[in-house]
């Protein structure tokens, strides 16, 4: 509900105000502009109804603090003593409207309703405008590979629907980049996508980033805050890294979903929600569920659609294709003129097994751009690590390649799945991640080799 602030020294104007506008608005009145300004710091209000005149304090400069202290706040002034003077110098200060007293209520309704849509616009607007950088980077999501395109057809089909979507797949593959692929090229891309990293939220402030809370919730809540789920109103929730959500916030994110709506902390009234839920992990949230680490009843309520980003040891031969788009992305950003990759930087660059996915890839090819003085990146241009796998690859030893030979691929395959799987002990995330395949490509692979796991 908006929030509106009454500022008059006339009791009986607040009062009467107050009752006329309450069943549409949430009312707060003041006579003391000091009090007003207090308001405005610890409250988060819509719009102002301003009295030109409060007392001896002139209007016209509380309407400059309250601007001071938060622009989007809309402003209306109030007066019995209009003058053009006063109504230009008023807007010119950044009221939104002036209104001289009596006040004409069918007037005034008018004008609050036509004051709301202005500023639902203007807050979209500057927030496209934040987002339309962030937008653009779904350009970060190329690929002609089969895998990639299956991830696109996908994007494709969940885009205009509102069933929840889990975002599968490693560190660095891309996951955020599919939840702004899907929501800014959905019916809801003109909406608000928030973004929660349940991984980076300590426990015991989880639930009020979430939910938000009222002022006086608890100790240190000193004025009313949105959590993100009201935040992303009619628009996107993600959720990155679900599989690391306390137990304890996946009973109250499954209440949530289930009444679509939130009570945030120290509120008395419920807030109704209308947004679409996204969901990314790199966990394997089956097992999760097996061992009991995630509800299984909100894993389905989650998962109704699951896309999975393959790692890039999945889709490598997109390689080619992502070297010349980081190197056209990058020319722009750093102002370069590097037009190729040379022979051998190129296969060197082909040979790495990039455990960090495209984000790693990314990193590599910023690397070499800032380090190249040339046209062209050589190989001396790529960070040490790339090179120094590149160097062992080129000379193995022989003590490690004679006991392979003879065997099959898929026999050199399985082998290699079981020492890993050893050495890390039978875990399965940590295998997948040195081996460089996702958990899903892990679990398959063990099936198909007969391997047996403790």
């Amino acid at each position: 509900m908006d929030k509106i602030l009454i500022v008059d020294d006339e009791q009986a104007i607040c009062t009467s105000l107050e009752f006329a506008l309450e069943e549409d608005y949430e009312v707060i009145t003041t006579t003391k502009p000091e009090k007003a300004l207090e308001i405005i710091k610890e409250q988060d209000i819509d719009l102002c109804l301003l009295d030109l005149r409060i007392g001896k304090v002139d209007g016209i400069e509380v309407l400059k603090k309250i601007k001071g202290m938060n622009e989007e706040v809309l402003v209306i002034m109030m007066t019995a003593y209009g003058s053009i003077d006063s109504s230009i110098e008023a807007v010119k200060e950044g009221a939104y409207y002036y209104l001289t007293k009596p006040l004409q209520m069918e007037g005034l309704f008018a004008l609050l309703e036509q004051a709301f849509k202005y500023k639902r616009l203007h807050e979209k607007v500057n927030y496209l405008s934040g987002e339309l950088e962030q937008k653009y980077r779904y350009r970060d999501l190329v690929g002609k590979s089969g895998e990639m395109q299956k991830v696109f057809s996908l994007i494709e089909k969940v885009k205009d629907v509102d069933s929840s979507v889990m975002i599968t797949g490693d560190s660095g593959t891309g996951k955020e980049l599919v939840a702004r692929a899907i929501h800014f090229g959905g019916r809801r891309r003109n909406e608000h996508f928030e973004v929660v990293n349940c991984a980076a939220i300590p426990e015991n402030l989880f639930e009020s980033e979430l939910f938000g809370y009222k002022k006086g919730a608890f100790t240190g809540a000193t004025r009313d805050k949105k959590g993100k789920f009201e935040l992303a109103k009619e628009g996107t929730l993600f959720l990155d890294e679900i599989g690391d959500m306390p137990m304890a916030l996946q009973a109250k994110l499954l209440r949530v979903i289930q009444q679509k709506e939130i009570t945030p902390l120290g509120a008395a009234e419920p807030i109704k929600l209308n947004l679409r839920m996204l969901c990314a992990t790199n966990k394997d949230v089956r097992h999760q569920v097996e061992i009991g680490e995630f509800r299984e009843d909100l894993y389905f309520r989650l998962n109704v659609v699951e896309v999975h980003v393959p790692s890039l040891n999945e889709r490598r031969q997109d390689l080619p294709l992502l070297f010349e788009h980081f190197l056209h992305y990058y020319n722009k950003e750093l102002s370069k003129t590097t037009k190729k990759i040379s022979k051998e930087a190129r296969e060197c660059l082909l040979r790495y097994g990039y455990p960090g996915n495209v984000r790693e890839l990314k990193n590599v090819i910023e690397h070499a751009m800032v380090m190249s003085e040339e046209e062209e990146i050589e190989i001396y241009d790529l960070p040490e690590k790339v090179r120094e796998d590149y160097s062992l690859g080129k000379n193995p030893s022989k003590d490690v390649v004679n006991p392979l030979v003879g065997l099959t691929l898929e026999e050199v395959e399985c082998k290699l799945i079981k020492e890993t799987l050893d050495k890390n002990q039978g875990h399965r995330q940590k295998t997948a991640k040195m081996l460089g395949i996702s958990v899903r490509g892990l679990r398959n692979k063990i099936q198909r080799c007969e391997l047996i796991v403790e």
